[in-house]
């Protein structure tokens, strides 16, 4: 056969969603998972189970690959780099993923190149942080992990230098920034290909709860057309200075004065983006594929009006299947989206998109079917 191979460092959704993707298109993909119980691992043919965090897994992984990508940001660096030198094609390369893997390298090249970011600085210990509030407006603070954190993992809300102590027992470096007064969360999703052509999707608007992405609204409501222009042109940038390959999720503060800051980077398919499997002429999860493969890019605009995501987490309800009689029955044009996970609570299990000209009857379609699956409602 001719068509390409692409294999996927993670086993998670992402690389789930991605594998599925590229099955219309004839792509063969081949898979590094943790464990065979991984999501993306029930589905690919071609698994490999080891760890990524091993040199040897990974070259011996990437034999017979085409392209590598990924589905999280966390393989070292200098692993990347010596798959390179070995002549592997790697997709974000190691240039553009470092600056999702660390944050601290990322706040210094947005700095660098006059991305608006949040007050920022690497800190050494509570003293430390304290010296940085003293610096701003003072406390509270916030405190992430250089690298590792996602999901609200490794994020810490800090009100006075003797909260911050948590932040530092792990023994990684950790970096402050200012809270920002802010009204709402946003994202800029784009895709970029090795030659340079260039997509975005429409800006969104992302809500959190503990932490964790709970709605995603496609256009986000009521954003005004420069704003979210700038939002757009701001993440092409970033894609095109940071030479990424694939997909990239910018994530943003808007604030109340009427800016937009960045807030996190991540070089993959990303929650935000999930709305496009059925909202979006051309998914994030496709155009990365093409991407990945130097093809051309696929139309980004919505197809309907309004595109609702909403998160389906575990709860103390693990029979979600039977869930569906109600759900579908209750709105045929309904889209689930479910990962093959263990329903634990809390977890991310699935999620599902809803889409129509009124943005009330989406979002309420959106959430009542997210919160039967879950069972926090029974009719």
């Amino acid at each position: 056969m001719t068509f390409p191979v692409v294999g996927m460092v993670g086993g998670g959704q992402l690389a789930r969603m991605t594998h599925e993707a590229g099955i219309p298109l004839g792509i063969r993909f081949k898979l590094l998972s943790d464990t065979p119980q991984d999501s993306a691992a029930q589905v690919v043919s071609d698994v490999v189970i080891g760890d990524y965090r091993d040199l040897d897994t990974l070259r011996d992984f990437a034999r017979g690959c085409d392209v590598i990508t990924f589905d999280h940001e966390h393989v070292p660096t200098e692993h990347l780099r010596a798959l390179e030198a070995d002549g592997i094609v790697v997709r974000p390369g190691p240039d553009a993923l470092v600056h999702a893997h660390d944050k601290g390298v990322m706040r210094a090249r947005l700095s660098e190149i006059g991305a608006p970011c949040p007050r920022h600085r690497i800190v050494a210990d509570p003293a430390d942080v304290s010296a940085f509030a003293a610096e701003g407006d003072g406390f509270p603070v916030i405190l992430k992990t250089v690298v590792g954190g996602y999901d609200g993992k490794g994020v810490w809300f800090v009100r006075s230098e003797a909260d911050a102590a948590d932040a530092f027992k792990a023994g990684v470096a950790v970096l402050a920034e200012e809270k920002v007064d802010f009204v709402r969360e946003l994202a800029a999703n784009v895709v970029r290909s090795p030659s340079d052509q260039a997509v975005a999707y429409p800006v969104v608007e992302s809500i959190q709860v503990g932490g964790v992405c709970d709605t995603v609204i496609a256009p986000a409501p009521d954003l005004a057309d420069a704003l979210a222009g700038e939002a757009q042109e701001l993440a092409l940038r970033i894609a095109s200075e940071l030479g990424v390959v694939g997909h990239l999720a910018v994530e943003l503060f808007e604030t109340r004065d009427g800016r937009i800051l960045v807030n996190e980077l991540a070089m993959r398919p990303h929650n935000s983006g999930h709305w496009t499997q059925d909202g979006a002429i051309t998914s994030q999860f496709a155009n990365h594929v093409r991407a990945v493969l130097d093809l051309p890019l696929g139309d980004p605009r919505p197809r309907s009006k309004w595109t609702v995501m909403c998160n389906v987490l575990g709860g103390d309800y693990p029979d979600m299947y039977y869930a569906y009689l109600h759900c579908m029955a209750r709105d045929p044009q309904l889209k689930i989206h479910m990962y093959g996970k263990d329903v634990k609570p809390g977890r991310k299990v699935g999620h599902v998109n809803t889409y129509g000209d009124d943005l009330a009857d989406v979002r309420e379609r959106a959430r009542h079917a997210a919160d039967y699956l879950r069972g926090t409602i029974t009719e």
